[in-house]
Parts: C-alpha cells; sequence; structure tokens
C-alpha cells in the first residue's frame, strides 16, 4: 500500500522526522515500512495495516508540530504503542495532557486511556483509588500529581507512605534500626520522585518537611491539612489500617490511593482493606476508583505478556471468580 502527506514546508519535514531523523527511523523500524521525503511530500510504503498507522501518526504529529509543540522520541514510542494496540487511539491525549513536575525535567504524561481518566480523576476528586497490575503507572502518576500540585502551590506539602508488609524476610534479620529496616520499602517511592526532580531539591524539600516519606504506621493520630497524600500499595494494608488512614485526610488535602489485590503480601490469607473499601465508599460523592488494566501497562512489552499469563493461569485455576 502506498500514502501520501503533503507538509506545508520542508522544516515541518525536519521537524517529524527529528533530529538526525531519529523519529523516522524509530517509525520505520516499529513498523516496517518505507518513508521518503521529496519537496512538500511524505510517501508511505508498506504492508496495509502498518501503513494505515504511520500515516495516522504522522498526520497527528503535524498537527501539533504546526501548533508550535515539541514532539519527543518518547513521545513517538508512547503513540506507536498506543495505535499498535488501538488504531483509532487519539494521540492528542499524549500531548494536550502534560504534568509539569519540574523546570528541568520532561513533563509526565497519560500514555493510555485508563491513565488519562486516572490523572482526571485526581483533579476531580479529594480521594482517589487506583487500582490495577504492575506497570500501569499507579504510583508515577500519582506521584506527578503530588509534585504538580506542590508547584501551583494549591498543597504545601507532600505525604507518601505505605505498609511495611514482609514479603518472605523478617524485619528483624535485617541490619540497622527501624528507619534502615523500612527504607527499602519505601524504596520505590523515592525511585519516582527522584525521576520527577533534581537530587538537591528533594533533599532540601525533605529536610524542611514539605516531602515526607514514612511506613503507614507513623500515620496514625496524624490529621493532615493542605497536603497531598500517597499511600503505595494498599493491598498490604488490613481493614483497620486502611481506615486508619483514610480518616487522618484533613482540610484542603487530596489523598491517592494505590493498589494490585492480585499481589498481597498479607500473611495467612488475610482480607485486604482495598476489597472492603470497594463495597463500602463507592457511593460517596468526592471518593473515585479507578480500575487499570493490563492494556495501560507502559513498562516492557514483556511486562505485559507475563501480567496476562498469569490472569489466563488464575482463570485456568478458579475461574471467573472475583478477587
Amino acid at each position: 500500500m502506498k500514502e501520501v502527506i503533503d507538509l506545508y514546508n520542508n522544516r515541518e519535514a525536519s521537524l517529524l522526522f527529528g533530529k538526525h531523523d531519529e523519529n523516522l527511523k524509530l517509525i520505520k523500524t516499529e513498523l516496517g515500512i518505507n518513508v521518503a521525503s521529496r519537496g512538500d511530500k511524505i510517501t508511505i510504503i508498506g504492508e496495509e495495516e502498518n501503513v494505515v498507522i504511520a500515516s495516522r501518526l504522522f498526520n497527528e504529529l503535524l498537527s501539533i508540530i504546526r501548533k508550535n509543540q515539541i514532539i519527543t522520541k518518547k513521545q513517538i514510542e508512547d503513540s506507536l504503542k498506543a495505535l499498535k494496540r488501538d488504531p483509532q487511539f487519539r494521540l492528542d491525549k499524549f500531548f494536550q495532557d502534560r504534568i509539569e513536575v519540574s523546570p528541568k525535567k520532561a513533563p509526565v504524561i497519560p500514555r493510555t486511556d485508563g491513565q488519562k481518566e486516572y490523572v482526571d480523576a485526581i483533579r476531580k476528586h479529594d480521594i482517589v483509588f487506583s487500582i490495577g497490575p504492575a506497570g500501569t503507572g499507579k504510583t508515577y502518576l500519582a506521584m506527578a500529581m503530588a509534585i504538580s500540585n506542590l508547584l501551583k502551590k494549591r498543597i504545601s506539602r507532600i505525604i507518601l507512605t505505605r505498609p511495611a508488609v514482609e514479603a518472605g524476610e523478617k524485619l528483624g534479620y535485617l541490619p540497622g534500626d527501624l528507619y534502615e529496616k523500612v527504607n527499602p520499602y519505601l524504596r520505590p517511592l523515592y525511585d519516582a520522585l527522584y525521576d520527577m526532580m533534581e537530587p538537591d531539591r528533594i533533599k532540601t524539600l525533605i529536610e524542611r518537611g514539605i516531602i515526607e516519606v514514612a511506613p503507614l504506621a507513623f500515620m496514625r493520630g496524624r490529621t493532615l491539612n493542605d497536603s497531598f497524600i500517597i499511600l503505595d500499595e494498599a493491598q498490604n494494608c488490613t481493614p483497620e489500617q486502611m481506615k486508619m488512614f483514610l480518616t487522618r485526610l484533613g482540610f484542603e488535602s487530596k489523598a491517592v490511593i494505590t493498589g494490585d489485590i492480585t499481589q498481597s503480601d498479607l500473611p495467612g490469607g488475610h482480607p485486604t482493606g482495598v476489597l472492603e473499601v470497594q463495597d463500602i465508599l463507592s457511593d460517596i460523592e468526592g471518593i473515585k476508583f479507578i480500575y487499570l488494566t493490563g492494556k495501560d501497562i507502559v513498562r516492557h512489552e514483556l511486562v505485559q505478556q507475563i501480567i496476562r499469563a498469569y490472569e489466563k493461569l488464575k482463570k485456568q485455576k478458579y475461574g471467573n471468580t472475583k478477587t
């Protein structure tokens, strides 16, 4: 199949193809197509399905360029993945919704319909539950929204917490004091934080108490006003811990609770608080539940296949019963 796209001028081709044609090379490799540029036209040749995807991609990228917006290689990678999953996916979602986290860092952009719905829910609701498998951006997007709200002075501090649940290794056997023992459990929160802000800036904010990272147990007895609070790995909360956390919310605060109900580390089949809240809080105005799926996974493509394989095994063992 052959498709021809018209350009306004040669500059558009340069912006579209990227520095040293890195964008063009990526598109050609991913879709297995041939692309030729001559004058004010781009010609795409290849299998019909891939030419259709490339045509949509080029046309939407051109519309973004004509709005004087910058295109990055990462955005093109995400766009290609989205179009391979769903050829009708609206790519403008990748470019219109930009979560600014730092003047020196690239904005964070929701990469799937589910992630877009999740970010919008955080904007509109004071308490949001994000439930889904690994790699769907639950923690990462919540962190981006927290930092964005802090930069815009909508809140005065960020509080990051998660339960320090033992997963096969006893805390008592680990070296160091209490903080050193629980720090490995909090590491994923630090990883997301350092991906979005400069280390010196993070250190200053933590020293000033504007950013706090602590185990869930340290939340007891507190009232958290003017804060953006993220409870990560909430599937490891007992119902009692979940109630304790939710009742910490103070005035002018937001809370985002993330969890994967298929990966609870609670001992002895202890019920997880995430399952209980779905039954008792889903009808309360101001609280929103977002369910992310394998379609929202944005890690290595193998992660998506691994999760599908485990879901298939689970259905074979237990049928389509509710988790």
